[in-house]
């Protein structure tokens, strides 16, 4: 199931940039924001998925929350000038939902509120809010009085849904300060493959994360045993909203980086993603072998540019393109590996390209291209099998007991 993020520009009338509001589709059709699973999974989407710098040009980002993400913390996971928070006009007279969004405006995040209507009730909470969008999908005859009451207020007036030039003369007209819609801002939307995590992986997450006292360790194992975890932790942390001076490219380093808190933010995000049925539970187990021959491997070999982590990855990313249907060199751009890993999984070159290849001739059951391996790498023929078959127990012990939990769940 392909989803998209597309942006949409907000501009004055200038053709000058605010920032972009961050849109979600599924299955191109676009979704509202009313319910938490729609606004999570854009949220989610946008951090993890894609390369934000380049996709906001630098700009702010308009995001839509519900109470429910509001209380979680979720705007936390951004800079306050990266992140407009934007909510419906029903938010702003729900008591719990005015306090804490009292409380993003006191800790410096700017707010948007869509369809606001100028009710005796609303104005006084007018104080907190800095964007007031008007609906100019059609030519209601209210909307002039919704926007001088706003600009009469010392709010910035956003027209959105101007799809057309009478709309925009006629926002224009009204004194709107910022323009959205197909008129004025381009449409950019941008492939996101998702891979499924496995369930009972990520349940495990869950409890390791929520306990009294977590143990980093063993939440670093629980991520590093699923491709799609891994993947998305790594694009995470990397992303432009932790402006990081060196890159993370360990799961151990993200967590590192990301918290405890905030890991538990993004685990809140990644629940409400639902998994099709589709996931292709062999190619994980396959990644998930992969990584561990590496990793166990490579202690044994002399010479390598890389260490014993970054073997692991190399193992796990090994299949991304196939999960995530489209060519590993696009897949691989997107993540903070080093050369080496990117050279061994692309074109099996340099000495990481000898260990990679090793495995992928023992999984073929290539003898003679595995021997030539072994020994440029120094490696001792006679452990390999052992580390093997050593390495398919642990996996098969491992993904026997997530998938049995995982019919337990079902």
């Amino acid at each position: 199931m392909d989803s998209y993020i597309v942006r949409q520009a907000l501009v004055n009338d200038k053709q000058e940039s605010l920032g972009y509001e961050i849109l979600y589709t599924d299955n191109q059709f676009q979704t509202g924001y009313t319910d938490d699973t729609t606004a999570a999974n854009a949220i989610e989407n946008f951090l993890s998925s894609m390369d934000s710098e380049k996709f906001l040009d630098g700009k702010t980002a308009f995001l839509t929350f519900t109470s429910n993400l509001l209380e979680k913390n979720i705007p936390k996971m951004f800079q306050t000038n990266k992140l407009v928070i934007q909510i419906e006009d029903s938010l702003i007279t729900n008591p719990i939902a005015q306090n804490l969004i009292t409380k993003y405006k006191q800790d410096g995040y700017k707010i948007a509120v869509v369809d606001f209507e100028f009710a005796p009730r609303f104005f006084g909470v007018l104080d907190i809010v800095d964007y007031i969008k008007v609906n100019f999908a059609v030519d209601n005859p209210s909307v002039e009085n919704i926007v001088n009451i706003g600009k009469s207020f010392g709010k910035k007036v956003i027209a959105y849904n101007v799809e057309t030039q009478e709309a925009y003369d006629r926002a224009k007209a009204y004194g709107c300060t910022y323009f959205q819609g197909s008129f004025v801002s381009e449409k950019m939307p941008t492939t996101i493959k998702k891979v499924n995590y496995l369930q009972s992986n990520f349940f495990l997450l869950m409890v390791a994360v929520t306990k009294d006292e977590p143990d980093i360790d063993e939440i670093e194992s629980i991520i590093s045993r699923d491709v799609s975890l891994t993947f998305s932790l790594l694009r995470l942390v990397n992303s432009a909203y932790f402006a990081l001076r060196n890159r993370a490219r360990s799961v151990k380093q993200a967590l590192v980086i990301l918290g405890l808190g905030q890991l538990k933010q993004w685990i809140y995000l990644l629940s409400f993603k639902q998994d099709d049925g589709s996931m292709p539970d062999e190619l994980i187990k396959i990644s998930f072998l992969r990584a561990t021959f590496a990793s166990a491997l490579i202690e044994n070999a002399v010479n390598m540019p890389i260490s014993r982590s970054e073997a692991y990855l190399m193992g796990m990313f090994s299949t991304l393109g196939k999960l995530m249907q489209m060519p590993l060199e696009e897949v691989l751009e997107q993540l903070p590996i080093c050369d080496e890993i990117k050279d061994a999984l692309l074109k099996q070159e340099g000495r990481t390209g000898l260990l990679y290849k090793l495995i992928l001739s023992y999984e073929k059951a290539d003898w003679k291209t595995m021997s030539s391996c072994a020994a440029e790498l120094g490696i001792p023929q006679t452990m390999i099998a052992q580390k093997y078959f050593e390495c398919v127990e642990s996996v098969n012990s491992i993904w026997n007991g997530l998938t049995s939990a995982n019919e337990e769940i079902e």
